[in-house]
């Protein structure tokens, strides 16, 4: 018995049961962390407009549903389309997905209590329930496969390397009812229906590898790759390929029939685009589109917005095991190498490639049962020297410990800040389990002073308005002294402290300033921007910055300061002043100090 891999899937099902059911139950959240938010709501839409609404084309109920549940982004789910009519932006094979789990809680829901509207509590936890099952199942699929190819204590390693150390966790035990986690689970069956076609072609087989090709096309049309894994699957050179031609030639009306089945299951998305617009192909992400020369690769791989490798670095090793498995397995290697490759170039060639708010690069989960298999060549390969066996087990360790430290920081710890993330915060935070507001200036500057004392600290300038009498200064509630700078949308800049550079031999300048805030502010791009800037001329040589409101949670005095590496170019001017951005809520600023150091 393989109990070694049977373990291991005890193991990672239970992490990820415990984090959807104990740690996160999204089922459980509102607004926009409930299960059905988000992406998640758009996918969903599809089956409260038919069957709950009667209503597809002109959504007249959801205004109603969103200032209720709030699950974002608006009507930003669909669009109005030239017919009139409103159009899903995402296709509908995740609410086909859905449709079982949905139909349970539609007739449960009355008779427990609730309102059968499609949102109210036992849609969130049916639909939750739907996903954390169909995760289970696709850790189940994965381990059957690996035990085909590798052995008991491979599968064992490569299962809990994903389930665990990968963002896997994040997409299977919290946002499970995005379709990352859905499609993992069709890949899997996929690739052991393409197994079971070869091994015995069969009408019931191919018409299951039709479904699940088309199945998951219509859930992301990208994943029409998905049709190259029973392509290829089984050819390892050149030469495989006249006999596979003859095998489709002897069993056509099965390829047919496949074919068939694929084209009818994908048609049902043009037959609702034709009922609800009139049209039978409508491309429904509007402005939303690919670059495909060049696409955005290095950002995908090693960005801190949403790098895949930096959030889950243990797949360094299924990168490094892709060299590896042609020797090791070379009838797999065609398959997994294309599909992987290409789903990475097409990832990455989408204009917004770091996908809302992906913790990592959720676009490449459902490739993962393929990258499976070069996780385990590097694993057959690390385990027959010593060395390697107990060096990569222990990096594998701490990618696990990173992996789970990254999702408690998505939820509850609080410090990852999607599509924010910068390398100098993730460096400085790496690992801390308990939030510092200080850590929060390197989201938006990179300089880090890192030197146990400053030395030769001058004040270079301070700025506490009270001769000030320009309009932005108020003798209303002052921070200190009679005057304080209010900033507003409509008086949005401190007079600005102008320094020309002295020659002076400071390596860094530190800017410091008190301040109050009316309220906060939450949007990223409204918040007071605290600059420092560096010119010669006209042209700016460098600026940095900080957002004020990242380090108050209201109306509190806070004092402020952060440090700027001083450019070895040369420079005539430094500037430091303060920008409301556009914010309605008032901001009151006092008390600016420039000081160089050493």
């Amino acid at each position: 018995m393989n109990r070694l891999s049977l373990y291991a899937y005890l193991l990672s099902a239970t992490i990820v049961l415990l984090s959807s059911v104990v740690y996160y139950p999204k089922w459980k959240k509102s607004g926009t962390e409930a299960t059905l938010s988000w992406d998640v709501s758009g996918y969903y839409l599809y089956l409260p407009a038919a069957i709950v609404y009667h209503d597809i084309k002109e959504l007249n109920w959801w205004p109603d549903i969103e200032r209720k549940y709030q699950p974002g982004p608006g009507m930003g789910q669909a669009f109005k389309h030239s017919s009139g009519n409103y159009v899903m932006k995402y296709p509908m094979g995740q609410a086909l997905q859905f449709m079982p789990w949905f139909l349970t809680a539609h007739v449960l829901a009355e008779p427990l209590g609730y309102a059968p509207n499609g949102f109210s509590r036992p849609y969130q936890v049916a639909i939750g329930i739907g996903s954390l099952l169909i995760a289970l199942l696709g850790m189940w699929l994965l381990r059957n496969i690996l035990l085909r190819y590798f052995n008991d204590r491979t599968t064992a390693i490569v299962l809990i390397s994903i389930a665990l150390g990968s963002n896997y966790l994040e997409y299977a035990g919290i946002t499970g009812a995005m379709t990352h986690n859905w499609l993992f689970t069709l890949n899997c069956l996929l690739i052991l229906a393409s197994i079971r076609f070869y091994q015995k072609p069969g009408y019931a087989i191919a018409a299951a590898i039709g479904l699940l090709v088309g199945w998951a096309t219509i859930t992301r049309p990208t994943e029409i790759l998905s049709a190259l894994i029973p392509l290829l699957w089984g050819i390892s050179s050149w030469k495989d390929l006249s006999p596979r031609l003859q095998l489709y030639k002897q069993f056509w009306p099965k390829i047919l029939l496949a074919g068939s089945v694929a084209f009818g299951v994908m048609l049902w998305q043009s037959i609702y685009w034709k009922y609800a617009t009139g049209e039978w192909i409508v491309y429904s992400y509007e402005e939303q589109g690919f670059t495909w020369f060049p696409p955005h690769i290095e950002d995908v791989l090693w960005s801190a917005k949403a790098g895949w490798l930096v959030y889950s670095p243990i797949m360094l090793l299924a990168v490094a095991g892709l060299f590896m498995l042609r020797k090791q397995l070379p009838k797999v290697f065609p398959a997994v190498a294309v599909y992987c490759l290409l789903a990475l170039y097409v990832t990455s060639a989408w204009d917004i490639w770091w996908y809302g708010g992906s913790l990592g690069q959720r676009a490449m989960v459902q490739a993962y049962p393929l990258w499976a298999f070069c996780l385990g060549a590097f694993w057959v390969w690390a385990w027959k020297q010593s060395w390697s066996r107990w060096l990569f087990s222990g990096l594998s360790l701490v990618c696990i410990y990173l992996s789970i430290w990254w999702c408690h920081q998505a939820h509850k710890g609080g410090q990852f800040h999607a599509e924010q993330m910068t390398r100098r915060y993730i460096l400085t935070v790496l690992g801390k389990w308990n939030k510092q507001t200080d850590d929060l200036k390197y989201l938006d500057t990179r300089d880090k002073f890192s030197g146990h004392q400053r030395q030769d600290v001058k004040l270079l300038a301070m700025q506490d308005f009270e001769q000030d009498s320009s309009a932005v200064i108020t003798e209303q509630s002052p921070i200190s002294g009679k005057k304080s700078a209010r900033l507003t949308a409509e008086h949005a800049f401190t007079p600005a402290i102008r320094l020309p550079n002295p020659g002076l031999p400071y390596l860094w300048l530190r800017a410091s300033a008190t301040f109050r805030c009316e309220a906060k502010e939450w949007e990223i791009w409204a918040m007071t921007q605290f600059t420092v800037r560096f010119k010669q001329g006209d042209r700016i040589l460098k600026d940095r910055i900080i957002r004020l409101q990242r380090h108050v949670d209201g109306g509190e005095l806070k004092t402020i300061d952060f440090d700027t590496f001083v450019p070895q170019e040369p420079f005539d001017q430094v500037e430091v002043f303060l920008w409301n951005p556009g914010s309605n809520k008032a901001v009151w600023v006092d008390d600016i100090k420039v000081e160089g150091f050493h």
